[in-house]
């Protein structure tokens, strides 16, 4: 593959990057509506046509594995693994 098809496939892959993050944004405006109209009409769940809504608040738990780091150092190197992966960003 040439340089020019490189480029090519790098121009294309930032179009449809910018597509995703337009899309995304969009998407993620029309859920602030629907989830508006929820809390508006006080209900956490709702079937309109064949769809079940849901919009729920959820709790969670997390290890806070920055804190456990700092006070358990030498348990946390213990059980700590290395990852390696390859970033292949165009900037």
């Amino acid at each position: 593959m040439g340089t020019t098809e490189i480029t090519t496939k790098v121009e294309h892959i930032k179009t449809l990057q910018t597509m995703i993050d337009e899309l995304t944004a969009e998407m993620e405006s029309v859920k602030d509506e629907i989830k508006s109209e929820m809390t508006a009409r006080g209900v956490e769940e709702m079937t309109v046509s064949c769809f079940k809504v849901r919009y729920k608040s959820v709790s969670s738990s997390r290890f806070d594995s920055t804190e456990f780091k700092k006070t358990h150092q030498e348990l946390y190197d213990q059980y700590c693994n290395q990852y390696c992966y390859h970033d292949s960003r165009q900037e």
